[in-house]
């Protein structure tokens, strides 16, 4: 509680940023990846982890793997995705519909690769995929973060 605001439960922030117009993309809406298969957006954990949290602030984040030794993160993205992406320092992989799946029935989501774990769980995301754009964008901003930090020490 902040300033007599419960900000507990809300998903928005005062830092909330509107989306702006995604009708050019390349990459396909989070909404094809309602309960279906998803590609998968590998980046080095630095660089993810304040991606997560630049998502978590405006837009919402998608579900998020991190392996066992915790070098990468892997942003569940809707299926199609690969065909676009071209993001140095990060790649995503087509699944072709296997193992990586949003809306398990039973409400419980084991991660779907072995020997990861999430970090962000399907069933506390804000959506069921991360938007494609918003991820390259944040990705971005988070790449020049890490950049200004490394810079100053």
């Amino acid at each position: 509680m902040e300033a007599g605001v419960d900000i507990g439960s809300s998903r928005t922030t005062a830092l909330h940023q509107p989306r702006q117009d995604r009708s050019a993309s390349p990459y396909p809406p989070p909404a094809a990846a309602e309960s279906g298969p998803c590609d998968l957006v590998t980046v080095p954990a630095r660089q993810g982890l304040e991606a997560v949290d630049i998502l978590r602030l405006r837009d919402g984040v998608g579900p998020v793997l991190h392996d066992g030794d915790c070098d990468t993160l892997g942003f569940l993205v809707p299926p199609g995705t690969a065909a676009a992406w071209d993001l140095p320092g990060s790649a995503c992989t087509e699944t072709y519909g296997r193992g990586l799946r949003t809306g398990a029935p039973d409400g419980v989501a084991e991660p779907p690769v072995t020997g990861t774990g999430w970090l962000v769980a399907p069933d506390v995301a804000f959506t069921s995929a991360t938007d494609p754009a918003v991820l390259r964008a944040a990705l971005g901003e988070a790449a020049r973060t890490i950049e200004a930090v490394d810079r100053c020490r």
